[in-house]
């Protein structure tokens, strides 16, 4: 049974259908990644699976539909990273990270080694005790990712576990868009299934199992990164001429525009 099973998802605002007849499935230890032009349903897709926007559809978690989950239960399984995190009071680092441990109840000593963990596994744990307003982007970026994973860290705490991301690597550097996608890569490994959006399909295909390409609010391709990334595919989706190689090392596909 996948941990997580949409079926017929549509939203509709304002007269304006958003997303329609959208159908996917997340095993645990799994990532999907979706891909698609601005404007094609990424985000609108990650909201209505939290909860954030009303849909209409059969979104099951665990087996249960996902809005009968009490909301602190709820909160211990499913973690999500929005695009956009503001936070302008002047917590620390640590502070910013233990935010994720409030539905929880497992104390201060397995907390903080919860937030350490989640520290190091983005590569923060030097910004410790950083004020989170004096930081650059990226670094809030990777904060903000340390504080999602230490928000559902361990099995033990709830069972079932789902991570959304929305472009969790905007801001990054190449050397950190890399580390972060090894860090979720190494996370969803201890039997996360993990949803994300990606703009960098080279990315997407070298990290992710599954690939959901949206356009207009439609699913037109859906399978393995070989499968979908496919010149006359990406042609027609993104509307423009590109090219796809087969990377020498990994072999996995690299997509280079004209």
């Amino acid at each position: 049974m996948s941990l997580l099973a949409v079926n017929k998802l549509q939203v509709t605002v304002a007269d304006k259908t958003l997303l329609r007849d959208i159908n996917l499935s997340l095993n645990a230890g799994s990532i999907t990644a979706v891909i698609g032009p601005n404007g094609a349903g990424k985000t609108t897709l990650l909201k209505a699976i939290s909860g954030d926007i009303p849909c209409r559809g059969d979104i099951k978690f665990a087996g249960q539909p996902i809005y009968h989950w009490e909301a602190a239960a709820r909160a211990r399984k499913l973690a999500i990273l929005s695009q956009h995190n503001s936070l302008e009071f002047a917590f620390t680092g640590t502070e910013v990270v233990s935010l994720a441990r409030g539905p929880h109840s497992t104390g201060t000593r397995i907390d903080s080694q919860i937030c350490i963990d989640a520290m190091s596994a983005m590569d923060v744990l030097h910004l410790a005790g950083r004020l989170y307003t004096t930081l650059s982007g990226g670094e809030q970026q990777r904060l903000q990712l340390a504080r999602v994973l230490a928000q559902i860290w361990r099995a033990e705490d709830a069972g079932e576990r789902l991570l959304l991301l929305d472009e969790p690597v905007t801001s990054l550097d190449m050397g950190h868009q890399h580390q972060l996608m090894r860090a979720v890569r190494d996370f969803a490994a201890t039997g996360v299934a993990v949803l994300m959006t990606v703009h960098d399909m080279t990315l997407a295909a070298a990290y992710c199992d599954h690939l959901l390409v949206l356009k207009q609010g439609e699913c037109v391709a859906s399978g393995s990164a070989q499968s979908v990334l496919t010149e006359s595919l990406l042609a027609e989706v993104f509307a423009t001429e590109v090219t796809v190689i087969t990377h020498p090392k990994t072999g996995k596909p690299v997509v280079i525009g004209q």
